[in-house]
């Protein structure tokens, strides 16, 4: 399979494992890469000494390209960024901020740059920074997330209406029919997050993998606007975060429910209480976990069915 995502990245197929905090380990991103996809490490949940170990330990586990997904939230990110360079790291997705600021210092250095957005606005925006890609991800996925709530089949043709660089489409995409569709809508390529969540080498604790999988439709909700939209599984913290809205919350006063390493205290120590649960819409669809090697098989041959059956219509 050879398209504009497959030759920018250097991979067999059109697919981003993405870099999802406290999920996204080097292996995860290495099984991913050795898979014939694109994997990511997710820098947002590492110290940047932590993220050098990792960046290590995925070039030992791999001789596929891999990258680092950045978000540009983070005090920290000059050191992240430095990281990336001494390590001789090629791609970075940045999110979470202006693509100008980091853009054109990480391609004159001889990185490939894809930008995260959530709106047509940004995906121009992105554009006009000059990044080599972008991910246009719809309200549908888990993480951090657009506020204006645009779908994901909504979103791909319009962004892809807008620009002329590669689309890699994201939000509720788990299966090969996914990936079809978002293709069809003008999309180059898919990441796909929560799907990789639910998977043997994923670093997500084992009971916050047990309850992706069992989680029905409605049972995520996007919230926590004023700060930084997330999707999340209703539980107790989720509902102590809906209280404060019916109180009238202040900002302060969700920043100090929030407080420090609710997402760590959630899906890496497995705390299904009072930790954040950041998971997509998809999950009502993902009902197993597997070897990523497999997921990856099992999307593409039904990708590849799903597009013979398409053909026959």
């Amino acid at each position: 399979m050879i398209n504009k995502i497959t030759e920018l990245f250097n991979i067999k197929y059109p697919i981003i494992q993405a870099g999802m905090v406290w999920n996204s380990g080097w292996r995860l991103a290495s099984a991913a890469s050795n898979s014939g996809i694109l994997g990511l490490l997710g820098a947002g949940s590492m110290y940047p000494e932590v993220l050098r170990t990792h960046i290590q330990k995925c070039k030992k586990a791999t001789n596929k390209p891999f990258g680092v997904n950045v978000p540009m939230l983070y005090p920290n990110v000059q050191e992240i960024m430095d990281i990336i360079i001494e390590e001789g790291v090629k791609i970075v997705f940045t999110s979470a901020g202006n693509p100008k600021t980091w853009t054109s210092w990480l391609q004159e250095r001889g990185v490939t740059v894809v930008h995260v957005v959530s709106s047509v606005k940004f995906a121009l925006k992105a554009q006009e920074a000059g990044v080599d890609a972008i991910v246009a991800e719809g309200f549908e996925a888990g993480g951090h997330n657009g506020r204006d709530e645009t779908t994901t089949l909504a979103l791909i043709p319009m962004v892809r209406e807008q620009i002329t660089i590669p689309l890699i489409a994201a939000g509720g995409i788990a299966t090969g029919k996914a990936m079809l569709a978002c293709m069809v809508l003008g999309a180059d390529g898919v990441q796909i997050g929560s799907r990789f969540v639910a998977s043997n080498e994923s670093s997500a604790h084992d009971d916050f993998k047990q309850v992706v999988i069992d989680a029905k439709e409605g049972d995520t909700q996007l919230t926590l606007k004023e700060l930084a939209p997330v999707r999340l599984i209703k539980n107790k913290f989720y509902n102590d975060v809906q209280q404060l809205y019916k109180e009238g919350a202040t900002i302060e006063q969700l920043k100090e429910l929030l407080g420090r390493a609710r997402a760590k205290k959630g899906m890496f120590e497995g705390d299904l209480v009072e930790g954040e649960l950041e998971i997509g819409q998809i999950s009502g669809l993902i009902h197993d976990i597997k070897p990523v090697a497999q997921i990856v098989d099992d999307i593409i041959k039904e990708f590849e069915e799903a597009k013979t059956r398409v053909c026959l219509l």
